[in-house]
């Protein structure tokens, strides 16, 4: 994030609630000599950007903005005041709904603005002996670090329903609490599959657009991903549809009613989880603008096909003693013309299952990357 700040007038911090954003916003504003900080979820400091002009024009420094989105009227602001010479103030935005904070500054701050996307704690900051207590609760902070596994599941049962029951709302979004729950919780029991507009929707009672529309306020607000599948001119058909995750494995959990590692070793999704888990490890480590996987309909499939530093890398997520390698692997290998490829699997083994293919503990994969 420093990075961004040093290169561009405006960076947008974008993550769900509660994952950590305005406490990494403190601790980046505490090695600057002048900060300003409004909250927008406190009248006080709504009342101080009802009017942005005057309140923003004759401030210096680092400008922090929380939860931007709730004052959509700010974007327009921003650009005169960013194009300023020489430049007064720095603004770091901080926003948990991306099509609201990103309309904005399509519309009123290209060019001028960063993007840097905040998840949860990741294995690399947590250590490898806590993988299994970071798959379990997943990354939000509180959750992983509450004192006991059941504070862990009250926390966050506490954040689903003040996320449908308040968060939501307050994004203008009108789609009653109990039928988003009920949605998230079938998306939930869809965890790592293709995305199926019908199945969900016949399921829910309702139409498919009504569902994409309710899987896009997930997507939008950092709770589930999209994975968009890779199309490329090869001699075979191509999945068209993207998958579908939760983008935390311990919200994932507890609308799954697992409630800890040994329930979750036991439960029928516990290989659809660590995917999803293992899957946002990688793309904490790799960033996910390059992110894709890769199907056909005669049953080929590739996880996860990155396009990273100028390579062309495959992974698999397997929650098995000791992964051996595949046929799907060996057409990705081929039809994707792959550098290299890892099965990414819960053991402490690193070995080869193929000149180009290797099956690796999550804890490793940073040293792999960086090995040419």
């Amino acid at each position: 994030m420093r990075l961004a700040l040093a290169e561009s007038p405006v960076v947008a911090l974008l993550g769900a609630r509660q994952v950590g954003k305005t406490t990494l916003a403190r601790q980046v504003a505490r090695a600057l000599p002048a900060t300003h900080h409004f909250d927008l979820e406190t009248p006080a400091d709504r009342a101080a950007l009802a009017q942005p002009v005057s309140t923003l024009r004759d401030l210096h420094g680092l400008v922090v903005v929380d939860e931007v989105q709730r004052v959509g009227a700010l974007f327009e602001v921003l650009r005169p005041l960013v194009d300023r010479v020489p430049l007064p103030a720095q603004f770091l935005l901080l926003g948990s709904a991306s099509p609201h904070l990103v309309r904005g500054v399509s519309e009123s701050l290209a060019g001028r603005c960063r993007f840097v996307r905040v998840g949860g704690f990741a294995l690399g900051e947590v250590g490898s002996d806590a993988l299994g207590r970071l798959w379990a609760r997943g990354g939000f902070p509180r959750s992983f670090l509450a004192p006991s596994d059941g504070a862990s599941r009250r926390w966050r049962e506490a954040f689903l329903t003040t996320f449908l029951e308040r968060d939501i709302p307050q994004l203008g979004i009108r789609v009653p609490a109990e039928t988003l729950r009920r949605f998230w919780t079938m998306l939930a029991h869809w965890h790592g599959r293709i995305w199926n507009a019908a199945a969900l929707a016949q399921a829910l009672g309702t139409g498919e657009k009504t569902a994409r529309h309710y899987l896009d306020i997930l997507h939008g607000t950092y709770v589930a991903r999209i994975l968009a599948p890779w199309h490329e001119n090869v001699a075979k058909r191509q999945v068209k549809s993207p998958k579908v995750y939760l983008r935390d494995s311990g919200l994932l959990h507890s609308l799954l009613s697992i409630g800890d590692l040994e329930a979750l070793r036991r439960h029928p999704t516990h290989g659809a989880s660590w995917e999803g888990f293992a899957l946002e490890q990688v793309l904490a480590l790799t960033g996910d603008a390059n992110a894709y996987f890769w199907a056909t309909p005669s049953g080929a499939e590739l996880d996860l096909f990155l396009l990273h530093e100028g390579e062309r890398l495959g992974f698999e997520f397997k929650c098995e003693d000791a992964p051996t390698m595949t046929k799907s692997l060996h057409i990705a290998l081929d039809d994707l013309h792959l550098a290299r490829a890892w099965v990414i699997y819960p053991g402490a083994r690193r070995y080869r299952l193929h000149e180009r293919v290797e099956a690796i503990p999550l804890a490793a994969l940073p040293a792999a990357l960086s090995e040419r």
